[in-house]
């Protein structure tokens, strides 16, 4: 059997942050990351956003396909992680978002995602922060363990 990669993290501090309405959704967590000095970490958010930009990775490409909705979104579910690429904070967020009527789209979040009203949890990992590099096999940015 393979062996799985893998880094030990102990838990660092758990915060809750308001997110301000009209910004960028990924810019909005790096900056309170930097802001935090948060180089690894888990979050998810609630609230609503205005308009999305969702991608899904096309694995035959090895690409992102974006688009976009330019109307008000409820966030169902968003999650996501925080560690370093290229030594900088990187957020890698997923999320489902639902429409008026109830039907749901889903994706990797890219900027520009607009914040309407949102909140987040994140919980800080100690440990040394995983940096992403890209992967030869997958063509993406993936931690290097």
């Amino acid at each position: 059997m393979d062996m799985i990669a893998c880094s030990m993290f102990e838990a660092g501090r758990c915060m809750l942050s308001r997110l301000p309405h009209g910004k960028d959704l990924i810019r909005t967590i790096e900056d309170f990351c930097v802001q935090n000095s948060v180089q690894t970490a888990v979050f998810s958010v609630i609230g609503a956003v205005t308009s999305a930009t969702l991608g899904s990775y096309d694995q035959d490409q090895q690409v992102y396909v974006t688009y976009k909705k330019e109307e008000p979104l409820e966030i169902v579910n968003c999650t996501g992680n925080v560690s370093l690429k290229d030594g900088q904070v990187a957020v890698h967020a997923h999320a489902v978002l639902a429409d008026m009527d109830g039907q749901t789209i889903g994706g990797h979040i890219f900027s520009d995602t607009v914040i309407y009203a949102g909140e987040m949890y994140i919980r800080e990992l100690l440990g040394t922060p995983p940096e992403r590099e890209y992967d030869e096999t997958t063509g993406l940015p993936l931690w290097r363990l």
